[in-house]
């Protein structure tokens, strides 16, 4: 039976099932010829369909610019945030009289200058004009908590889905429980037995009997600001007739702007590119060892020399249900590593106080390795910090001005009321 079909070409006999082209379809695969690439030549799974190679070629390049300009929008908010907050970050330095308010102190001048680099710079400083080591060693320990807030600010670009939304907010908020987790076990221990300023010490000396060459590339090179540097310095640069701190809300604000136009589209790309293939990579990451897990999020940040870099890109596959909170979790810890080895790396460049440098980096990389190793080896620690990071998802989720809220109060409210009252 033969029937004209108003969908195809006019005048064109055709049998009376429509091939799916004509019906604007994508095409479907026959799984008993068509084999899937991108995995071993495995059977495509039931909801795979094929993309032109240009159009797919396509995507992925536009892909690569997105996340182009996405670490370029992290960039201009660490960049803002440091011409708003660079000389109000060293006044409250001076308010850390004690382990607890040297804590606050470093969650919120991290926080308000966006990089943990530049606070544990001023540590430096502080502890060269004197400030004691035991005090040093709680504000590392909040500056590693501070700078969280990047990827959580990633995470707000999906604040349009409610689903979306929530599996990235409690991506980027698992980062958040580790660390703070590791605080409520560490802080009280250093306090008690200065441990980690001992193994600073200790360490401290042994490296400086190695110190290299001061050109070691790693030291000098920072693959992330080589490609984005250009890039932010014409934004700042159009920010730079306005008086301070406009300027840095102005950079501040053209980031955030950036995050959400660039997480919109890197969104529905991925869905479009993924599909099918979702499903086989979080089947392959859910199975894999969690080590590989750390070891990639690890040497990912050595290689961007940023962890808010790596834990920002990791967001928008959570939020595009891609990769699950549980397996982002070993990503973030590798990242949390790979950052005290950049800040080791870093400190092979310092050309004063480079002793204090290394022990400050050793105090950033011993807490979090310890950190890992405690948390990960007890079983009823090793999922609390994701347990508790879908927790706030969903709170945040359900009502946007709670996830809000929660970013003003834990990284700016309520240090800044635990200084002033710490203080009196």
């Amino acid at each position: 039976m033969v029937n004209e079909s108003p969908g195809c070409f006019p005048g064109h006999a055709m049998k009376q099932e429509e091939p799916a082209l004509c019906r604007g379809e994508l095409l479907k695969t026959d799984r008993s010829l068509q084999k899937d690439p991108l995995n071993n030549d495995e059977p495509y799974l039931d909801d795979e369909r094929v993309m032109p190679l240009g159009i797919g070629l396509l995507n992925w390049i536009s892909v690569a610019f997105l996340i182009y300009f996405l670490l370029c929008a992290v960039g201009l908010i660490e960049a803002g945030f440091v011409a708003i907050g660079h000389q109000t970050a060293e006044q409250i330095f001076s308010y850390a009289t004690n382990p607890v308010a040297g804590v606050l102190v470093g969650i919120l001048t991290t926080a308000l200058v966006q990089s943990s680099s530049v606070s544990t710079s001023i540590v430096v400083g502080l502890v060269a004009a004197g400030l004691p080591i035991s005090i040093a060693v709680p504000i590392v320990m909040g500056a590693n908590f501070g700078t969280t807030l990047t990827n959580t600010f990633v995470s707000l670009g999906y604040a349009r889905s409610r689903d979306d939304f929530r599996r990235a907010f409690s991506a980027a908020t698992v980062h958040d429980a580790f660390n703070l987790i590791c605080l409520l076990i560490f802080l009280p221990l250093e306090i008690t037995f200065g441990f980690l300023q001992k193994i600073a010490e200790l360490v401290g000396e042994a490296f400086i009997t190695l110190d290299p060459a001061n050109d070691l590339f790693t030291a000098n090179f920072n693959l992330i600001n080589y490609l984005t540097d250009p890039f932010i310095a014409e934004i700042e640069g159009l920010a730079a007739g306005v008086s301070q701190p406009w300027n840095g809300l102005i950079t501040a604000g053209a980031g955030l702007v950036m995050i959400v136009i660039s997480i919109t589209f890197v969104t529905q790309l991925l869905k479009l590119l993924l599909v099918g293939h979702a499903q086989r990579l979080a089947e392959r990451v859910g199975s894999s060892a969690p080590s590989s897990g750390i070891f990639t999020g690890l040497l990912a940040t050595l290689l961007l020399q940023s962890s808010s870099a790596t834990t920002s890109l990791i967001v928008p596959l959570a939020g595009s249900n891609v990769l699950t909170c549980r397996q982002v979790y070993p990503f973030t810890l590798g990242a949390n590593i790979g950052t005290c080895l950049t800040a080791i790396l870093a400190a092979f460049a310092v050309t004063g106080q480079r002793e204090l440098a290394f022990e400050i980096a050793i105090v950033h990389l011993a807490y979090n390795v310890l950190g890992v190793v405690l948390i990960y080896n007890l079983p009823f620690l090793r999922y609390l910090p994701v347990k508790l990071a879908e927790f706030v998802g969903e709170l945040g989720s359900r009502r946007f001005v709670v996830a809000g809220g929660y970013v003003v109060c834990v990284f700016f409210i309520v240090p800044a009321l635990g200084i002033f009252f710490l203080s009196r």
